[in-house]
């Protein structure tokens, strides 16, 4: 067994899989400033340890895997690395870029930025008490890349569309319905069920695996590109009054006014 040392995720190795766990449970596993960049290390570690077999990412506690961005943090400004200063689409190209399948465990809330994890991973295993959905337009924000473009070769073009433009939350059941996770299992049963997932991955050869992860992401590479330009022009739309809007409302806790302040 390896541990390394983080501020705000817990990383262990065993068994040959990696578990990489978001570990702010009090934020409901929200990132913030500098969290992008430990979750990219770690794994970037496990990505090319040939004693790794699979990656698994989770959150802390039974609330969330993971809520997205910090909007408490991002009221502070961005400046680290990253087109818009946090490094997200680093972050999605890490994880695709893994010559291993990368996992999620999901309980409680996959909302946001979550979710867009959720559906990058290679597979998604959920509890009961799993929820699903994007948050992006309520508050002065979008993915432009992975987290449209690719959820709709998985879920459709309707099913992404209605996820992104009502920002509805989705049951486990639901998801698994339109296919953006593999099973949903209680509560009880998710931490061996994922183990069980694993060990199975494991068995295989590596190298089969990781040739047929790129053939899977040759046909949607292309969406790396969209992502580019994406978030070259959410950079700018960060810098709007109608998006400051979203994040600021958020904080007050009040409904934004995006009408009046939207661009052009």
């Amino acid at each position: 067994m390896s541990d390394k040392e983080y501020r705000d995720i817990l990383y262990v190795e065993k068994d040959h899989v990696a578990t990489i766990t978001l570990n702010r449970p009090e934020r409901y596993n929200a990132i913030r400033e500098g969290m992008y960049e430990e979750i990219i290390d770690a794994i970037m570690h496990a990505s090319w340890d040939k004693n790794i077999g699979a990656i698994v990412l989770t959150g802390a506690g039974d609330k969330a895997f993971c809520t997205g961005g910090d909007q408490g943090d991002k009221g502070k400004g961005r400046y680290g690395t990253g087109t818009i200063g946090v490094p997200v689409e680093i972050l999605h190209n890490a994880m695709r870029d893994a010559p291993k399948p990368v996992i999620a465990k999901v309980r409680g809330y996959a909302i946001g930025g979550g979710n867009v994890i959720a559906t990058i991973c290679d597979l998604t295993i959920a509890s009961e008490t799993a929820v699903f959905g994007q948050v992006g337009p309520k508050v002065g924000s979008v993915d432009p890349g992975f987290g449209t473009a690719y959820l709709a070769r998985i879920v459709g073009e309707k099913k992404a569309r209605e996820i992104w433009y009502l920002c509805r939350r989705y049951s486990a059941a639901e998801a698994l319905e339109m296919g953006l996770v593999n099973t949903v299992v209680p509560d009880d049963q998710l931490d061996a069920e994922v183990d069980k997932w694993c060990a199975e991955i494991c068995e295989k050869s590596p190298t089969a695996i990781a040739i047929a992860k790129s053939s899977f992401n040759a046909s949607t590479d292309n969406i790396r590109g969209i992502s580019r330009v994406g978030f070259e022009a959410v950079n700018l739309y960060y810098e709007t009054e109608e998006s400051k809007e979203g994040g600021k409302a958020f904080r007050e806790k009040r409904t934004p006014d995006f009408r009046s302040k939207q661009i052009g």
